[in-house]
């Protein structure tokens, strides 16, 4: 993803095979990439993949690397 500030959506998390934390595909909601799905992994998330289905996101791209902040 280029970088810049992207409304998402939770669509699927799991655990993480390569990382302790879990791996989330957001969905981008608005913009030039609206529909594009991207994976992200977390190694600051612990909670069961299942509960984060569906939280709205906010994707940071800066520099290349992605920052996720879910909303509460």
């Amino acid at each position: 993803m280029p970088d810049g500030i992207y409304d998402a959506i939770v669509v699927d998390a799991h655990l993480s095979t390569t990382n302790e934390g879990v791996t989330l595909e957001l969905a981008i909601l608005d913009g030039d990439h609206k529909g594009a799905v991207v994976e992200v992994a977390s190694s600051e998330l612990d909670d069961d993949p299942v509960f984060l289905l569906g939280i709205p996101a906010t994707l940071v791209v800066a520099d290349g690397r992605p920052a996720v902040t879910l909303e509460p």
